[in-house]
């Protein structure tokens, strides 16, 4: 299949781990189960935060799309890549790897945003509590998520049709859990150089800034729980901050060892390892730690499993 010297590629070849066929089996089971863990986690946390008064607060709405985007954000690689595991590679059309490229674009440009926003939102809860009803009303928070939802179309969209204006030709093999930049830029022929500039610039901007906004937030945060005299009142302000925090440190830091360093060894085993913690793992995880270090979500999650109590009798 790899085998296309010059023609111009019209598919490709996604392959995943071909050095070890052996371990096809064993990852597509854990794999899978890893998927099945997300889809329950996810939406069992959009469900908690629908169904109990106590969750409907900026910070579980917050929460509850990036459990929303986490679904769709994993949905859009996982499937495929269960696909490739159980045949040993599948051929996929370019205008479905453009569309994967797209949406794991868009979800993951939504998620960093989400990220960036909730880390505001602590900021504002922790250093300006008396402003804070006043200033993440239910109309900024809208503005918002939903400003979040369009720059993320935006650079998915510039990046997709940047990226697939590109010549490819010769080999058509990606060597990779899913269609992802660093893997297709090593198949293009012809001048690439304009259309690299322009995805650099969009990559550039979203993750810095979202992470910058994170940083310059927790910055704050931690400075003001300095600033609490009692031992007791820094820790349980801390605590409310703590799952968060390591959900952004989980997302990003995979994120910028990836794709804020050299690339030269894109394609090797490490790279597609690392790539399955920010595309399987990590949303896996995000509902694990939000209920684990959340009082109110397990509170929650006990009361709508305890079965509830029948009528009195009159």
């Amino acid at each position: 299949m790899a085998g296309m010297n010059d023609t111009v590629v019209t598919s490709f070849f996604l392959t995943v781990f071909p050095e070890h066929p052996e371990w096809a089996l064993p990852l597509f089971l854990v794999f899978l189960g890893f998927y099945l863990l997300t889809l329950l986690g996810n939406t069992g946390m959009i469900f908690l935060i629908c169904r109990d008064r106590r969750l409907h607060t900026p910070m579980y709405f917050f929460l509850g799309h990036l459990s929303l985007v986490d679904i769709c954000y994993s949905s859009a690689i996982v499937p495929q890549m269960l696909a490739v595991l159980l045949e040993h590679g599948v051929v996929i059309s370019r205008a479905r790897c453009a569309a994967q490229f797209f949406l794991f674009t868009f979800f993951a440009s939504i998620d960093c945003y989400l990220l960036a926003i909730m880390a505001y939102d602590r900021y504002v809860a922790v250093c300006r509590p008396l402003l804070y009803v006043t200033i993440v009303t239910e109309k900024a928070r809208l503005g918002l998520v939903t400003g979040a939802y369009v720059a993320g179309f935006s650079s998915a969209f510039v990046r997709t049709v940047t990226a697939f204006t590109l010549s490819f030709c010769g080999n058509n093999e990606i060597n990779f859990i899913f269609c992802d930049l660093p893997p297709l830029l090593k198949l293009t022929c012809g001048e690439s150089y304009p259309q690299e500039v322009v995805i650099i610039v969009f990559a550039s901007f979203v993750m810095p800034a979202c992470i910058l906004v994170s940083l310059v937030s927790y910055l704050f945060i931690v400075v003001a729980v300095l600033q609490i005299r009692s031992a007791g009142g820094r820790a349980k302000t801390f605590s409310t901050c703590a799952s968060h925090l390591t959900a952004v440190g989980l997302f990003f830091g995979t994120l910028i060892f990836m794709y804020l360093r050299d690339n030269s060894g894109q394609s090797s085993e490490a790279d597609r390892g690392l790539s399955v913690l920010y595309t399987v793992v990590t949303p896996m995880l995000n509902p694990l730690i939000y209920s684990l270090r959340n009082k109110e979500v397990k509170e929650a999650a006990v009361k709508a499993l305890s079965p509830s109590k029948p009528p009195g009798r009159p």
